[in-house]
């Protein structure tokens, strides 16, 4: 890897499902890796071994593959599955080289041990809280012991953890990609904790570690960790080591107008995979978060395009940083674009059968020329691949369920429907130029117009007033079929 050569990294923790923002952060880290020729990365954070997942390990790794599916750009160049000379990508696995650098932070005076207890330390922050001091950070007691006290501590067993000495006056200044310069007073930043009682490193100490031994040249990351990049710089600073360049996206947003977060609720990428959320739909969806692609000159934005085209023409300029909202009817109209306008019908076809098989709906369903047929009727009428499947159980078995509204369409038309299954069980065939002149004429005969002969039918024998076409329906279905519906709905 040579100097020039752009690197740039995701770094998840895993402690639960993976998270939208995982997925909008590695498709922007992917996509300027890819545009300028360098090596994207995914290294597991996984050093808070309270909030620790061992299952979501595996999870977040799925999820880059399931959206990798789509373009292979997003597939990383190394990775805890893809290991290089750089590694090991999960952070544990490195403990040993956090506490050497926390080490040489310790000599250079950089850092110091505190032998503070959590008892302790909380006392003193209900203290402070109380006395409604303006800063709620450690009071740095320890700061001033001196080395030798320290290292008697320390060799008598005394539990510690390494903090950085921040600096107590003037400014640290922070230069960012988006944002310019941004200036922090020194007197209000924290000596954050560098390496825990138990061993292992904080996020701080550890990802710039790991950074700057993975060769990462650009920090691309959430607008949250941009309060926390003046510690950074002064980690990277106390070890001779330069800084990346950084760059933090805006927040995504729930409709709530907070941050978007699993926490309160959002949902996962886990969540959208089983609602049936194609891959691209939502890789689409993420790259119009708080980018934009023009489609013309007057600068309009075009809402479908490929990380393929993302990569091509993606430019910082047109980030825009007030934070985006997420909203998840916006995604499924994309999705349901994606369905009608952009793939083909094989490719719904396909997509659609994998799908019911993956999540239970499609068993003994064959990927045969009904089904496609099938298909292609529903295709302008479902958003989501789930949504396929919730509509359409009526072709696929006769143990389907009549809503409330088809029930009182059925109620309504009884005396109808034997009318309309004698018409119908009088026709040599199903095909749509012999069942619509017959149906359309039975109204006519009964003075009626035709959709009181249409929804009661359509009621009996799909157990919904919503569906394809009523004669396109009845074709699908077949003459036999529909007779034994309506006979058991007559209670024939």
């Amino acid at each position: 890897m040579s100097d020039s050569t752009v690197v740039t990294r995701i770094a998840p923790s895993p402690t639960g499902d993976p998270h939208v923002g995982t997925a909008y952060q590695a498709l922007f880290n992917a996509v300027f890796a890819r545009q300028n020729g360098g090596k994207f990365i995914v290294r597991l954070e996984d050093t808070d071994r309270n909030r620790y997942n061992a299952a979501s390990e595996g999870r977040i790794l799925d999820m880059l593959d399931w959206l990798g599916t789509v373009w292979d750009g997003l597939k990383p160049d190394a990775s805890p599955r893809k290991e290089d000379e750089f590694g090991p990508y999960t952070q544990s696995q490195r403990a040993d080289l956090h506490r050497k650098y926390a080490e040489q932070l310790l000599e250079s005076g950089a850092a110091y041990r505190a032998f503070d207890t959590p008892e302790e330390l909380d006392e003193r922050r209900k203290a402070a809280e109380a006395r409604k001091d303006s800063y709620l950070g450690y009071d740095r007691r320890d700061r001033n012991l001196s080395r030798e006290e320290s290292e008697r501590r320390a060799a008598a067993g005394e539990a510690f953890v390494i903090r950085l000495a921040a600096p107590l006056e003037g400014q640290t200044i922070v230069h960012d990609r988006l944002r310019g310069d941004v200036v922090f007073d020194n007197a209000e930043l924290d000596d954050k904790v560098l390496l825990k009682r138990d061993g292992f490193p904080t996020y701080h100490l550890a990802a710039m570690v790991d950074d700057h031994l993975m060769g990462v040249t650009h920090v691309i990351r959430a607008e949250e960790w941009l309060t926390s990049t003046p510690i950074h710089k002064l980690i990277l600073s106390g070890l001779g080591w330069s800084e990346p360049e950084w760059i933090h996206t805006p927040w995504l947003l729930s409709q709530g107008g907070k941050k978007y977060s699993k926490r309160r609720g959002d949902p996962s990428v886990e969540d959208f995979r089983k609602m049936g959320i194609l891959p691209e739909a939502l890789l689409n969806y993420l790259g119009m978060m708080g980018w934009s692609l023009s489609s013309n000159e007057e600068g309009v934005s075009q809402e479908v395009f490929s990380p393929a085209e993302m990569v091509e023409h993606f430019t910082w300029e047109r980030v825009s940083l007030g934070g985006s909202t997420f909203d998840v009817d916006k995604l499924r109209w994309l999705n349901g674009k994606y369905i009608r306008e952009v793939l083909s019908l094989d490719d719904v076809v396909n997509r659609v059968h994998a799908f019911g098989a993956e999540q239970g709906y499609a068993e003994g369903i064959a990927k045969d020329a009904y089904f496609r047929a099938v298909v292609a009727m529903m295709q302008p009428r479902f958003e989501t691949l789930a949504e396929f499947w919730e509509k359409t159980p009526y072709f696929f078995t006769e143990d389907y369920s009549i809503n409330d509204k088809a029930a009182k369409l059925i109620e309504d038309g009884r005396e109808l429907l034997p009318q309309v299954r004698d018409a119908l069980a009088a026709l040599p065939d199903f095909a749509i130029e012999t069942t619509e002149p017959a149906l359309r004429e039975l109204a006519e005969r009964l003075n009626l117009k035709p959709g009181k002969v249409m929804q009661p039918l359509r009621a009996a024998i799909a157990g919904t007033s919503e569906s394809p076409g009523m004669f396109e329906l009845l074709e699908a279905l077949g003459k036999e079929r529909v007779l034994r519906r309506l006979g058991r709905v007559l209670g024939e």
